[in-house]
């Protein structure tokens, strides 16, 4: 997950590449379904990391944010150098924007390795509810029973994917549910950084250079103060930035070859088909497909990971997943009553 709801279709359907063969809608719903399947093995490939390579989760949020700018810079100078450059009004923001996304890249790095790839994926898309409520708070949004519906079937899915109807137990992983939680929220507050950058009409690979870029700029300051100064609770978190290289056995390639994949593979190339998919698909159908990432991200770690969901998980998971239908739906029926008067207008006019 790192893709910014709330971007119309003008602003997200301009492709970083020539799209003479991607016509047509058929061609639409692959490349969505596509994206999804690839941001889907973010979590995985995240838990192998942690799980295998035991990399330090700051250490990883720190390389794949370095990576996605490092990898689309070169590809924005050779086919659109205007989006590379960053003006001085854009610096304050971008500044702020990418530090909300070095939080959430964080947290939700860390509810991976605590959770899974299943369950913290899970609980990140429970963000559906806070982004409502910002929604309410910043924009002064309509608030009705649909709304307050959402958020509660959010919260009750994020409820018994954390494995809540356990809460009692002596085992319950109290941080775990915390930290995917704040996953959660992080998401709604980096949704909201994406709608300023839209509403004040940002190129999109512009905003995607400069906000991973900054984000990992904040990834290595925190990685380095822990180091230099260590907090109790904090130190599995961090390590050297060149941990893969480090140890007895001497460079892990296999690890590195994973940053690399996990940058431009799931993060960088699953948003570019998304983005691409938009030439022939509203903003709503797209938005839709693209929640076939839970799923993905289910079947793969059951196969890949043997992360298994109880009963009660795969309920969770199925009202997270209709809060996220309800959601869009609404955001389908608002599209298409602008769409409406948009024409209104310019028949009158």
């Amino acid at each position: 997950m790192a893709i910014p709801a709330g971007l119309p279709p003008s602003t997200m359907a301009t492709p970083l590449t020539g799209g003479v063969f991607f016509t047509g809608r058929r061609q639409g719903y692959i490349l969505a379904i596509i994206s999804a399947m690839l941001l889907g093995f973010t979590g995985i490939i995240i838990r192998i990391l942690t799980a295998h390579y035991h990399l330090p989760t700051s250490v990883l949020a720190f390389w794949r944010a370095a990576l996605v700018a490092a990898v689309l810079l070169p590809i924005l100078l050779v086919t659109k150098p205007q989006w590379a450059k960053l003006r001085r009004d854009q610096v304050k923001f971008y500044l702020s924007y990418g530090l909300l996304l070095a939080v959430f890249n964080g947290l939700w790095t860390e509810s991976v390795a605590l959770n899974g790839a299943s369950i913290s994926t899970i609980l990140v898309y429970c963000s559906v509810g806070f982004t409502v409520f910002l929604g309410w708070i910043f924009y002064h949004e309509y608030m009705g029973w649909r709304e307050l519906l959402v958020i509660i079937i959010s919260l009750l899915g994020c409820f018994l994917v954390s494995d809540g109807v356990n809460i009692t137990a002596t085992d319950f992983n109290f941080i775990g549910l915390f930290i995917g939680l704040a996953s959660g929220v992080g998401y709604s507050f980096y949704t909201l950084a994406g709608r300023i950058a839209t509403d004040r009409r940002y190129p999109v690979w512009n905003t995607i250079l400069y906000v991973f870029g900054f984000s990992a700029g904040y990834q290595l300051i925190f990685n380095q103060l822990l180091l230099w100064f260590p907090v109790q609770g904090l130190q599995q978190m961090v390590g050297n930035l060149f941990f893969l290289s480090m140890g007895a056995e001497g460079i892990q390639w296999s690890g590195w070859w994973l940053l690399l994949i996990l940058a431009a593979g799931p993060t960088l190339l699953g948003f570019g088909l998304f983005n691409l998919s938009l030439k022939t698909l509203p903003l709503a159908v797209a938005s839709l497909l693209l929640t076939l990432e839970l799923v993905f991200t289910a079947v793969i770690a059951y196969f890949l990971l043997g992360e298994v969901l109880s009963a009660s998980q795969l309920l969770g998971s199925a009202l997270v997943l209709l809060g996220v239908l309800m959601l869009h739906r609404k955001d389908n029926a608002q599209l298409g009553g602008e769409i409406v008067a948009d024409n209104n207008a310019t028949i009158s006019s």
